[in-house]
């Protein structure tokens, strides 16, 4: 469907075609036999020459059916075609009559003939589709060795390694948690202590001052006293917890500070083929939301499990100690309750992977759509990219209801289990207190601490729960952070200069992700030093590619690169790209100002060097702006046009005195008066010194080269001369080339005439686009009525 928005202009002429089928029998006879070899089409199917003979107003009665709404159904379109034709059946008939006088000749009739039977083999083409080429299938053979898994770690279930590692994220907070896990003890103890506390409080109350343990004395002190006391240790107990979470807060978000930094740091050192092989949306959520989690796990969680840990052994040891009889109810809550748990976090730990992989995918969606949405507001597609998110948004959901559901499942069957056991231990303590077994105080701390007890036992199927979904959260970031770049920034020889000849030596290369692609076959040339070399060559051709190796965002296969003598291979990538300046065709600034994207090569730069850099680069624009410099350029330069951002892009690169200059057809973007500055701007700076390497479309760019490599589209050399000897040539790759991009690419099957196959096929798009659009008219009716 969205194939036919894209060809709307072709949408008359195909609507015209498909209504001369409903009429073709009087179309049919009305030109038959009439200029058979025009090719390309008019209205109604008809050689537009055919049109000459025909009266002004019949022509422009008949070119109203093109003006027809796109979004009618088939049988409405028709049916007016149809009233429309008729109604100039007095121009038809005489027209007609004229015609059917004159004999039909043979070669016309076998003309029309083979016509249809080309259409026919065109129809069988376009039914095919795209067939894949020789190079399709090479590239169907992919190469994702640098991908990361969507699960992490391999999609390896959680073991004692994978926790342990988890928990020694933290080992450099060791100390301040131990503090914390000081508090926990305190606070827990008091709290524990409450129970014990008010069943002896219950005891002394139920009791007369004659008895044993009776009158206005509580542990030997005055009821006052005792209350006082108790208040005392209560707020010492509520000092320590407050201790404890303000630890474990700024344990947390320091863990989790230095864990994203870390791994943005070896994401930001990782090779090109790394970021060919993953999304930007899923590194994103590793960095975002699996940090948040594993940092939660390992610090918020891991102290609510240690509280109930020790608040559940507290409450099962003080159990056994009022009464053993009464415990011994609660081993039939234990193993059920266990085995739950176990199976609860296996399934949690799973969909906690699922979720977090979709939230990459989501992340993802969001960022590439919002980073052009002008693009998809180009081609109004809102709704299109709305629906897309709101897919994802439902998958996650999808995922997020059924965690619900079987934490729903977990939790209330354990507690209906626990409370099952407390109406148990209500009978038989119930009996034991009748029987003078134990107190009622007693009892009421055994059930106090019943329910401490299970309290814990959730706080600790919690813990495992959350404990998991750390775990899977973890093995994502850890298959991050365990990644070593195949080429590493760091490694190598340190470069001083790179100055000197630039060779290629029987350079073979592939893309690591396609690596049965040849992009280039025993590639030979030289560059000299401080020279203007011009690289030209089909689209597709590897001219970009040449810059990519030279900056070693990628290795060759086979062969080597020679800058001044030395392999780039042995060379330190990171100084090597400092000797480097690149200025793309789609240039990229970053959110900040100007002068902070001018300097990005040399962040010390001081500011006249900043001016001197823009002034080279005619960047006179910068004037006009009232805060100048320091002009914010939005994210991605959106506040600049596309030739002040080339321009900028320009000054960063000379700001940093490279020694190699590639220049990915730099002046794209400006107009003529900017182009012609820029240039002489640049031929003036680095003529004799440095080495300037264009991939070059323009002319007026390749003109001025003192040597042009021409690639050919078997990643060789097809030719390499100055310009003068390449045009000289008539019969050469330079000059085809540059025939071909003068005459506007005009013979090239791109620009071919339609063909009547392909307009039914855009007839077909068009078709089931009114459709749609038919229905979504009815839905959004539908939504008003409600």
């Amino acid at each position: 469907m969205r194939g036919a928005r894209l060809l709307a202009s072709w949408a008359p002429g195909v609507t015209a075609r498909r209504g001369a089928q409903v009429n073709g029998s009087l179309l049919n006879e009305l030109y038959f036999g009439v200029h058979p070899h025009q090719s390309r089409l008019g209205l109604f199917g008809v050689p537009s020459r055919q049109f000459s003979g025909i009266s002004g107003s019949l022509r422009n009665n008949l070119s109203l059916t093109s003006g027809l709404s796109t979004r009618q159904i088939d049988g409405s379109r028709f049916d007016i075609i149809r009233s429309q034709l008729l109604a100039h059946s007095r121009f038809f008939s005489s027209s007609q009559r004229s015609l059917e006088s004159k004999p039909v000749n043979p070669p016309a009739k076998q003309a029309q003939t083979n016509n249809a039977t080309a259409q026919d083999k065109e129809d069988e083409e376009i039914d095919k589709g795209f067939e894949l080429s020789e190079r399709g299938a090479q590239a169907a053979q992919v190469n994702l060795a640098a991908k990361l898994t969507k699960d992490g770690a391999g999609n390896k279930k959680a073991g004692f390694k994978e926790i342990w590692r988890l928990l020694l994220i933290a080992r450099p907070e060791a100390r301040k948690l131990g503090f914390a896990f000081f508090f926990l003890l305190i606070s827990s103890s008091i709290t524990m202590s409450v129970p014990f506390s008010i069943g002896k409080i219950m005891d002394a109350a139920t009791k007369s001052s004659d008895e044993e343990g009776g009158g206005n004395l509580l542990f030997g002190l005055s009821v006052p006293m005792f209350y006082g006391a108790l208040a005392g240790i209560l707020t010492l107990g509520a000092a320590a917890n407050y201790g404890r979470i303000v630890i474990l807060r700024i344990v947390g978000e320091r863990i989790v500070s230095r864990l994203r930094s870390k791994l943005f740091r070896n994401t930001f050192v990782q090779d090109a083929e790394f970021f060919d092989a993953n999304r930007v949306g899923d590194l994103i959520s590793r960095l975002g939301s699996d940090t948040i989690i594993v940092g939660k796990s390992i610090t918020q969680n891991l102290s609510d499990g240690l509280r109930a840990a020790v608040s559940g052994a507290a409450g099962f040891g003080l159990m056994t100690y009022v009464s053993l009889k009464l415990s011994s109810v609660l081993l039939v809550l234990l193993p059920p309750i266990g085995l739950g748990a176990f199976f609860y976090g296996r399934a949690i730990r799973n969909l906690s992977r699922k979720i977090q992989r979709n939230l990459g995918t989501l992340t993802k969606i969001a960022e590439e759509r919002l980073g052009n949405v002008k693009t998809s507001q180009s081609f109004a597609g809102e709704i299109l990219e709305v629906n897309r998110y709101n897919n994802q948004v439902r998958k996650i959901f999808e995922l997020g209801k059924r965690e619900s559901l079987i934490s729903a499942t977990f939790f209330s069957s354990t507690g209906f289990m626990g409370n099952m056991t407390i109406l148990a231990l209500l009978y038989v303590g119930g009996g034991m207190v009748q029987s003078g077994g134990i107190t009622i105080g007693e009892l009421t701390s055994f059930l106090m601490y019943t329910a401490y007890a299970g309290s814990s036992m959730f706080g600790l199927s919690s813990f495992y729960s959350e404990l998991m979904k750390g775990v899977g959260a973890a093995s994502r970031l850890f298959e991050l952070q365990d990644r070593e770049p195949t080429i590493s920034p760091t490694k190598g020889k340190k470069v001083e200069s790179a100055r000197g000849p630039i060779r290629f030596e029987n350079v073979n290369f592939s893309y690591p992700t396609r690596p049965a692609v040849p992009i280039f076959k025993d590639l030979n040339f030289e560059i000299p030093q401080g020279k203007n070399v011009a690289i030209v060559g089909p689209s597709g051709g590897g001219k970009s590619t040449i810059a990519s190796l030279l900056l070693r965002f990628y290795n060759t296969t086979e062969g080597r690169i020679l800058i001044g003598g030395n392999d780039i291979s042995e060379m330190n990538a990171k100084s090597l790209r400092r000797k480097i300046g690149v200025v793309a065709q789609e240039p990229v600034l970053f959110s900040g100002t100007i002068a902070e994207n001018i300097s990005y090569g040399r962040p010390r730069a001081t500011r006249s060097e900043i001016i001197a850099a823009a002034r080279k680069a005619n960047c006179q624009f910068i004037s006009d702006f009232p805060d100048g410099l320091d002009t914010q350029v939005g994210p991605r330069g959106a506040q600049l046009s596309g030739g002040q951002k080339q321009r900028i892009a320009i000054a960063r690169a000379l700001i940093k005195d490279p020694d190699i200059l590639i220049l990915d057809e730099a002046t794209s973007a400006l107009d003529a008066e900017s182009e012609t500055l820029v240039n002489s701007a640049l031929a003036a700076l680095l003529r004799g010194n440095n080495t300037t390497i264009s991939i070059a479309h323009r002319l007026s760019t390749i003109k001025r080269s003192d040597t042009i490599i021409v690639l050919a589209p078997d990643g060789k050399v097809a030719e390499q001369g100055t310009y003068e000897e390449l045009s000289s040539r008539p019969d050469g790759a330079f000059t085809k080339l540059m025939e071909w991009q003068i005459s506007g690419g005009e013979n090239t099957p791109a620009n071919a005439p339609i063909s009547p196959a392909t307009e039914e096929k855009l007839w077909q798009l068009e078709k089931e686009e009114a459709e749609a659009d038919v229905e979504d008219a009815s839905s959004e009716r539908d939504q008003q009525k409600k």
